[in-house]
């Protein structure tokens, strides 16, 4: 079974990957994490963020730094380059196609890495509802900003992401629709697992 979770920036998927993942006990990828090590590799070393995503290799994906929001923009920009998109598409693939299945999660994982996958889930909320939410994570990590800020920032991290050429943001024709707006992560994870169920798919575990 692979599961591809899509969406926005704090709309939950990472936290309902990262649960689904451990329900069915399947290895998880958040492919975001792919492109805030190229996006900080380029900014730190000058090198071509190209370059960098070639060179890439999954203990790049334990850097602590890869949190930051600094490099959550970073890794906005450099996902609009087609250069950086092609030489991080093995990685992925290679990643779906183990034979245990797995969960990835990003903003191209039903329509472009994985669009055969059994199950899809576009997961969104509102902006403002996604902008509280990464205020507060914000705050949590004593980074000092206010929230007109952080929802002018997602704004345009959104509009990055929805209009670039390569491999834009949006959710897949078969996709489950998941908004998590009014939801906590147990409701959204309650959801999510009875589309799932629903599809044939159940856990082996107890």
């Amino acid at each position: 079974m692979v599961i591809a979770i899509d969406g926005p920036s704090a709309a939950g998927k990472g936290t309902l990957a990262r649960r689904l993942a451990a329900h069915f006990r399947l290895p998880h990828l958040d492919t975001g994490l792919l492109y805030r090590a190229v996006g900080l590799g380029a900014e730190k070393s000058g090198r071509p963020a190209g370059e960098v995503a070639t060179d890439l290799q999954p203990t790049d994906l334990a850097d602590p730094d890869l949190r930051t929001d600094q490099a959550g923009q970073a890794a906005s920009k450099v996902a609009a380059l087609p250069e950086v998109r092609v030489n991080l598409l093995n990685f992925q693939k290679k990643f779906a196609a183990q034979a245990s299945g797995a969960v990835l999660d990003g903003r191209d994982i039903g329509t472009v890495i994985c669009p055969d996958a059994p199950v899809k889930l576009f997961v969104t909320a509102s902006p403002e509802a996604r902008a509280e939410r990464r205020y507060q994570e914000l705050r949590e990590r004593g980074v000092d900003t206010i929230k007109p800020r952080v929802l002018a920032e997602m704004a345009e991290r959104d509009r990055r992401d929805s209009e670039r050429a390569a491999a834009p943001l949006r959710a897949a024709p078969d996709a489950f629709l998941l908004d998590t707006s009014d939801m906590d992560a147990d409701a959204a994870f309650a959801a999510a697992l009875a589309f799932i169920e629903r599809k044939g798919f159940r856990s082996s575990g107890p």
